[in-house]
This record gives C-alpha cells, sequence and structure tokens, in this order.
C-alpha cells in the first residue's frame, strides 16, 4: 500500500536542472548583484552567525568538506569536494549539495545542487571583496586560471563593479578558447594573453583561481605592481597556494574568517600572526579597506559558510511561486509522532 507523504514532509529540492532555469529566469548578472547584495546583508550581521572553519577529510588526490552556519533562526551547512585531479578523469573538480533548516523546529525548508550554486557564489563573493577594497575607477582584470570558475568571475566582476576589459591566461590554451567563447557576447574586451606577465600588464585586478593542489607561484612579486588588487581564490586546502609569499607581504591582507584562512589560504606561507583584516569589518565601517591609490590589496579567499548560506537564502526566497523545484518527500510524518514504527508497518 502507498501512503500520499503529507504537506509536512515535502521539502523544496532545486536540482541543477531547475538552479540552470532559475539563472536564465533571472538573468546571470542580475543573479551575481543580488547574490553580492545577499552576501553583504550576511557580512553586516557576522557577529550574529556561528562560525566554524570547515569540517574536512583530506587525501593525497582531495578534500570532502562540510560548511556549516546559523543565524540563530535558519542553519545551513553545505557538502563540497575538492579533487583537481578531477578534470583529466572527465569530471567536475568540485561538486556540491546544501541543505537550509528552521533553527525552531530543525526541519528543512531547503535542499539544493549547489555545484552551480557555489560557482555563482564564489564569483559573488570576489565582487564583493574587489568592490571594497580595489580603486574605484578599475575597470580591466587580469583572470589567471581559465577553468570552471573564470567565466563567472569575469561575470560577476561587470555585474558588480562594471569590469569591462579581461585579460586572459592559462597554462592550456584551450581552456583560454572556451572562456573567450563562452563570454563573447557577454560585452566585454577579451584579450588573450600567452603568459602571466603580460595577463596582468596593465590590469587594475588581477584574479587567480588554479585547480592544482600544490604549492604553486603563478605570480612572483616583480610581476605585481602598485595600486592592484588581488582576489586569490585558487588556494582552499592546507599546502594549495598560488602566490609568492613576498607578495603576500607587500600587500594589506583581507580575509573571511582567519582560523579557516590560516590553514587554507595565502597566509599559510606566513606567520601564524601575520595581520589581516576581517572583509566584514570592512563592509560595516569598523575598519578602513583600502587605504591609498598605491596601496596593493590582496583578498585571501577560501570561501566560507555564511557565503553558502546567503545564497541558500536567496534561492528558497526566489523559488517561491517558480516552477524552478520539485517537493521532495525527505521528512517522516507520521499521524502520532511517537508511532514511526506504525507508520513503516502500514506502508507494506
Amino acid at each position: 500500500m502507498s501512503l500520499k507523504a503529507s504537506e509536512l514532509a515535502m521539502v523544496p529540492f532545486v536540482s541543477v536542472d531547475n538552479m540552470m532555469r532559475l539563472v536564465h529566469h533571472i538573468g546571470m548578472e542580475q543573479f551575481m548583484a543580488d547574490l553580492a547584495h545577499e552576501i553583504e546583508v550576511d557580512f553586516a550581521r557576522w557577529e550574529l552567525f556561528d562560525k566554524t572553519p570547515r569540517i574536512g577529510s583530506h587525501s593525497d588526490v582531495g578534500v570532502i568538506e562540510l560548511m556549516p552556519t546559523s543565524d540563530g533562526t535558519l542553519y545551513g551547512f553545505k557538502y563540497v569536494n575538492g579533487h583537481p585531479k578531477n578534470m583529466k578523469e572527465g569530471l567536475q573538480t568540485v561538486t556540491a549539495f546544501g541543505v537550509l533548516s528552521e533553527v525552531d523546529t530543525g526541519y528543512p525548508i531547503l535542499f539544493s545542487e549547489m555545484t552551480v550554486l557555489t560557482a555563482l557564489r564564489t564569483a559573488a563573493m570576489s565582487a564583493v571583496a574587489t568592490k571594497h577594497l580595489a580603486n574605484p575607477d578599475a575597470k580591466t582584470m587580469a583572470m589567471i586560471g581559465n577553468g570552471a570558475q573564470s567565466e563567472f568571475q569575469c561575470i560577476a566582476q561587470k555585474a558588480v563593479n562594471g569590469v569591462d576589459t579581461i585579460r586572459l591566461f592559462d597554462i592550456d590554451p584551450a581552456a583560454t578558447e572556451k572562456c573567450m567563447a563562452n563570454l563573447d557576447d557577454a560585452g566585454f574586451t577579451l584579450i588573450p594573453c600567452k603568459t602571466p606577465e603580460d595577463a596582468i600588464e596593465g590590469a587594475e585586478i588581477i584574479t587567480t583561481a588554479t585547480a592544482d593542489k600544490d604549492m604553486q607561484t603563478i605570480l612572483t612579486d616583480n610581476m605585481v605592481g602598485n595600486g592592484v588588487h588581488i582576489n586569490a581564490i585558487g588556494g582552499d586546502c592546507p599546502g594549495k597556494t598560488e602566490l609568492h609569499r613576498d607578495i603576500v607581504a607587500r600587500s594589506t591582507v583581507f580575509v573571511e574568517y582567519p582560523p579557516q584562512t590560516r590553514i587554507e589560504g595565502e597566509i599559510q606561507q606566513m606567520a601564524p600572526d601575520h595581520p589581516v583584516t576581517e572583509l566584514w569589518q570592512v563592509i560595516t565601517g569598523t575598519h578602513a579597506g583600502r587605504r591609498e591609490e598605491a596601496e596593493i590589496t590582496l583578498f585571501d579567499g577560501v570561501g566560507f559558510a555564511i557565503e553558502d548560506f546567503s545564497a541558500l537564502r536567496y534561492v528558497h526566497h526566489k523559488i517561491k511561486d517558480t516552477p524552478f523545484y520539485i517537493d521532495f518527500d525527505l521528512i517522516a510524518d507520521p499521524d502520532d509522532p511517537r508511532d514511526l514504527f506504525g507508520m513503516v508497518k502500514r506502508a507494506g
């Protein structure tokens, strides 16, 4: 006998297909701008949130992590992996899903794919950092690493900060060709470059998003001139960096959550007490961001759970009264909360 699930058993589920349809429904640039706004809103409430470094299970080939947080009313977490070797096997280097729940009951109110959503919120986060840290007239960005994250980064910078020129470099020319083809109709001036030195020539913003799991030197100290803003977002686990430590030493460093960034970010190369400023302090105006035009600012971005919380909260709001989700029979709801066994028995 099949028993019809009650309304309380149902949780909205956003699949990859429906996430993509939602993005097209809203518009990619508007979606990015909205996400950036929601991240700023939540970072301005930073002190309300539970905060903990993500819980990682590391292996020689990658990492699987849980990223939880709560503002006291809602609780969210993301399951995410990072496996750089997957690309050579025809698999995504990052896959993810997330859950948003009510603290009052513990009941989930959203179950969503987050592979696409993580790509969107990662780019939105870089755009937020750039908004608060780059020189205000910066419109040219060097995009170092032209893989799965690159186009999202470019679109977010255009949507939030008006970036109109992208200088592209990847060690694999096919990746640059892919990125240029995908951005061909996005309204950018696109310049393919053969070396990272060429890519950063004339760029006021430099974004690095490479996938290698080792300590790399994508940028060396002599390549970076005064006044630039750097988004270093490829480092996201212990032992994985992109910048020479001398660049970090010359820069004013801004981070999401220091206990996590000191383990996983560019500053893992530095002393444990290397000075950093938390980005939420800049957003709320309690600490200065860029203080002078010639300063080098570095956003050492590794991703933090509050950003995922913002993204899940945004999606939960946006799917209401749309066809971009399905109800998922996820919660057992017996007539008598004490009679779970009876519900199972009667279903036979």
